[in-house]
């Protein structure tokens, strides 16, 4: 039976499991239905159709979605590299790279890809969209954008991958927000701080869960939680999400430029 009433939707990736792990197994059990899928902008749908109270969305979304607020300081980020959201190609340099095949499950990714070929590497290829299949994208683009589980289990002995965030901190020095708890209600009557933090308390027990579905170890699964994801924003990944809109508006990929609110 549900305490709150309150209908939360989130990704089922790895990554995302610090933030939801009280609601399933912890102190918030109970307090909330949660709703899982693979893809994170599925998440931004059932919020953008009120039809969950918060959700964990690609911060793309937020420019798009009406009346929504960000839950401050709780996010899926990093200071610098972060492992799971890549470009990858066959061996090529991404300059060199004609067409450039995007799995569109995340906006966020999608917009970050264009970004960095238009503003940093200066050239536009083609862009295309596929399912995040990385053989069959590779049969018809020179580098693929691919997120997620499936970017932790590439085997980097048959591709080459490009770490987005790095490539993102490289060229701006700056971390990178890539989802956040947005929600129409404030306040927000559920402490999502809180129940983050009691998932980070818990990232040994969620990165042995985890390790079946990927080619890392354990204890570099614990790394990639523990280390190379950031669920706190720093300042540095606050103004990386300010460049980022700043970025996705000069080069017409949002129609306007938010500024963001909190609850």
């Amino acid at each position: 039976m549900l305490l709150s009433g309150i209908r939360l939707a989130a990704s089922s990736y790895s990554n995302t499991a610090p933030l939801i792990w009280s609601f399933l197994y912890g102190s918030q059990r109970g307090r909330a239905e949660m709703i899982l899928d693979n893809a994170p902008a599925r998440s931004a749908q059932l919020l953008a159709e009120g039809r969950v109270d918060a959700a964990l969305v690609p911060v793309f979304a937020y420019q798009s979605i009406d009346n929504v607020r960000l839950i401050p300081d709780v996010c899926v980020g990093t200071r610098h590299l972060v492992q799971s959201v890549c470009l990858v190609t066959k061996g090529c340099e991404l300059a060199d790279a004609a067409t450039v095949a995007l799995d569109t499950s995340s906006r966020t990714s999608a917009a970050l890809t264009k970004i960095i070929f238009r503003e940093f590497i200066g050239r536009e290829p083609k862009f295309t969209e596929a399912a995040p299949d990385i053989a069959s994208m590779l049969e018809t683009a020179d580098a693929t954008l691919l997120i997620g589980d499936p970017a932790l289990r590439l085997d980097t002995s048959i591709y080459r991958k490009f770490d987005l965030a790095g490539l993102w901190h490289e060229y701006t020095g700056l971390g990178f927000v890539f989802a956040m708890w947005m929600t129409r209600k404030d306040p927000m009557p559920i402490d999502l701080a809180a129940a983050r933090n009691e998932g980070v308390a818990h990232i040994a027990e969620i990165a042995a869960n985890y390790i079946s579905d990927t080619r890392l170890s354990l204890a570099e699964m614990k790394e990639y939680l523990g280390s190379k994801i950031s669920y706190s924003m720093d300042e540095t990944m606050r103004a990386g999400l300010r460049l980022y809109f700043e970025l996705a508006a000069k080069h017409h990929l949002i129609e306007r430029n938010r500024k963001l609110e909190f609850i």
